[in-house]
């Protein structure tokens, strides 16, 4: 099993393509390549983990819209880490899981890393180089050296694995925040 990491797709919002500059004609046509892209890489055994944002706008509230959107999405697991905008009537849907935190093992030593719909200054084992994974801020910053944002908007509309998100992290400037919250920690 592989675990797909994506954020913030806001499924059925047409005013997001023109805040995030997205290349669609349409929530419709990105909706369908959101999807397809998903299908293109999370495999039937696979989980996928939506960190915030599934759905937004009108059609957000709409039950049988939604169950049909879910009911589409690839993978044997669907986890939702909560965003600001996945109200009660995403929340409802069968997810896995539906939290607002997760920690989740994943990458080569097994290691518990952090999943927020927000980006976060620490958490735990940040001093043992676990990384933060995170959305919500779109196409506005991709992070630093230990958090990374998994959202659409950077990632070519495509989710991602954990050794995507460790590749990318690598390139990433240190938080300049980092040595406030961790002293005596090695620069990450």
């Amino acid at each position: 099993m592989t675990n797909w990491y994506t954020a913030d797709p806001h499924f059925g919002h047409e005013n997001v393509i023109k805040f995030c500059k997205r290349p669609f004609r349409s929530a419709s046509h990105m909706d369908a390549v959101l999807m397809q892209n998903l299908w293109a890489m999370v495999g039937p055994t696979d989980a996928l983990w939506i960190i915030g944002d599934f759905a937004h706008g009108p059609k957000a509230k709409d039950t049988d819209w939604l169950r049909k959107l879910f009911d589409k999405l690839p993978g044997a697991e669907k986890h939702l880490i909560v965003g600001n905008h996945d109200l009660e009537p995403t929340q409802a849907l069968p997810w896995t899981s539906v939290t607002h935190l997760a920690e989740v093992r994943d990458g080569p030593q097994n290691q518990a890393h952090t999943l927020c719909h927000y980006p976060m200054i620490t958490w735990n084992h940040a001093r043992r180089d676990a990384l933060q994974i995170f959305g919500h801020v779109h196409n506005n910053w991709r992070g630093s050296r230990n958090s990374v944002n998994a959202g659409v908007d950077v990632w070519d509309y495509m989710p991602v694995r954990f050794e995507d998100i460790a590749r990318r992290a690598k390139t990433l400037p240190v938080n300049k925040h980092w040595a406030d919250v961790e002293h005596n920690a090695k620069e990450i």
